[in-house]
Order: structure tokens, then sequence, then C-alpha cells
């Protein structure tokens, strides 16, 4: 990923919150401020991750849009050169500046085959790269041309449909598990306010605060069982929205913002709640 100038940015904010949070070193408000700051910081490449996926699958629906528009200029005759051309300032959304480069170099006497490297290339993505090598070799190899950029058209309409209905399936997937890291996220925040502090009269524990648990062997730090719940959580949510992607969309990539989303919430709701049973 390229690091733009709005990722330089989040890491600058991000790295002045983080050594900001050293004014509150020994208070129970420094994890929460540095956790505050590593988000600010990974957000930008987080939602550029986002925001390049929802572009690809622009592209992928726009060239398909294309593609039946060229096959239903071929099959009356027209050929495929002149058919690019006079789709030159036709709205097609993010591939709309890729198709008019495409049809002015075509005008400008360039091989179409030489146009659609460039193309394939400016465009990069990998299933639109495929139909465009495929429809280059049979500009080439000569035949029927309308029949073969029929069959890539269909080719293409299969595997969007079938992208489609993969999600539509697997959207209650997603949502299970969810539900499932909101039910995980609150067994853990009943066992660190709860459970533990029932234990109390067991295994002689004198008992849990802001102090921590009190044994005839020693103490814990109520701070390092705080910490200690709240990295369970945000393994738990980081590892769990990578899952949802590669079930929902068959990408890690595309889980990276279910995680974001998971940690996110899990590190709001554990520190708001520490923060409030400490002040408690």
């Amino acid at each position: 990923m390229e690091l733009k100038k709005i990722h330089k940015i989040g890491i600058i904010a991000g790295g002045v919150i983080i050594l900001l949070s050293f004014l509150l070193f020994n208070t129970r408000f420094f994890f929460f401020v540095i956790g505050i700051g590593v988000i600010v910081g990974v957000s930008p490449f987080v939602f550029s991750v986002i925001t390049e996926s929802k572009i690809a699958n622009e592209k992928e629906e726009m060239f398909l849009e294309f593609t039946r528009n060229l096959v239903e200029s071929v099959k009356t005759g027209t050929p495929i050169s002149k058919s690019v051309i006079n789709m030159r300032g036709k709205s097609y959304g993010v591939l709309t500046q890729h198709i008019d480069k495409l049809a002015n170099q075509i005008s400008l006497g360039i091989p179409i085959n030489t146009a659609l490297k460039v193309f394939s290339r400016d465009v990069n993505n990998k299933n639109i790269s495929r139909s465009l090598t495929l429809i280059g070799q049979a500009e080439r190899a000569g035949g029927d041309i309308g029949e073969i950029l029929e069959s890539v058209t269909k080719a293409v309409n299969m595997s969007d449909k079938l992208k489609k209905e993969r999600k539509a399936t697997i959207s209650t997937l997603i949502v299970q598990g969810y539900i499932i890291f909101f039910v995980f996220m609150v067994i853990v925040l009943i066992m660190q306010f709860y459970i533990v502090p029932m234990i109390s009269g067991i295994a002689d524990v004198e008992g849990l605060g802001v102090g921590g648990i009190t044994t005839a062997g020693g103490s814990i730090e109520g701070e390092e069982i705080s910490n200690a719940f709240l990295y369970l959580l945000l393994f738990q949510g980081f590892f769990s929205g990578l899952t949802i992607g590669k079930l929902s969309e068959g990408t890690i990539k595309a889980g990276i913002k279910h995680s974001f989303a998971l940690v996110l919430i899990a590190f709001i709701i554990s520190s708001v709640a520490n923060l409030i049973g400490g002040a408690g």
C-alpha cells in the first residue's frame, strides 16, 4: 500500500497522542490514551483498505457493463476498435477515465492489443486483467469476435453472480460471528467484575478491587488483571474479524475492516468498564 498524506497524518497524530499519554503514567487512564493513539494511527490504513475494496468491486461491476455494451455494438457488425471509440464519453463510474484513455489510444492508431494492456495495467484488477487478456488474444487470433466477447461477458457475469450469492449466503455467518464475539465479551466482563471477586471466599483470596487480588502468598495488581482481560478481548476481536472476512469475501484482507470494528468495540467497552469499575 502506498503511504499517502492521510496515512502520515494519522501516524503523526497517533504518535503525539501516545507521547501525551505518558503525562498520565501510573494512572488508570494511561493505557486507555495509548489505545486511542494506536487507533488514530491505524485508522487511515484501515479506511484505505475499505475504500480500495469498494473501488475494486465497483470496477468489476462497471467492467461488466462495459463488456455488455461492447458485445451489443460488435454484434451489430461494428469493429471492436470502433465500438470502443464510440463508448468514449459514456459514464462507467471509476472506469470512465480508463475507458476514455483506451478509446483515445485506439483513435490515435495504437494497436488495440497494446491499448488493452495499458488499460489492464491502469485498472490494476486481476479479474478484469484476465478478461482483457482473453479479449486481446481473441482479437489477434481472429474468428467471431462477437461470440468470444459474449463468452467473456458471460464468464464475468457468472463470477459476479457467484460472488454476490456467496456473500448473501455467508451474511448469516457474519452476523453469527459478531453475536458470538459480543457474547464472549460479555462473559469476559462478567468474569472480570463478578466471577473473580466471588472467589474471594475461596483459596484464601481476600478481595479484588482497584488494588488487585490479595492472597496469602502475595498480591496481583488490579491493573494487571484488567489488562489481561483487555488483551484477551483484543486478540479475540482481531482474529475473529479476519475469520469473518475470509468466510464472507474469500480473502484475509477483507477481514481487516471486521477486525478493526471488533477491536475498536472491545477496546472502548472494556476500557469504559474498567474506568467505571476503577472509579467505583
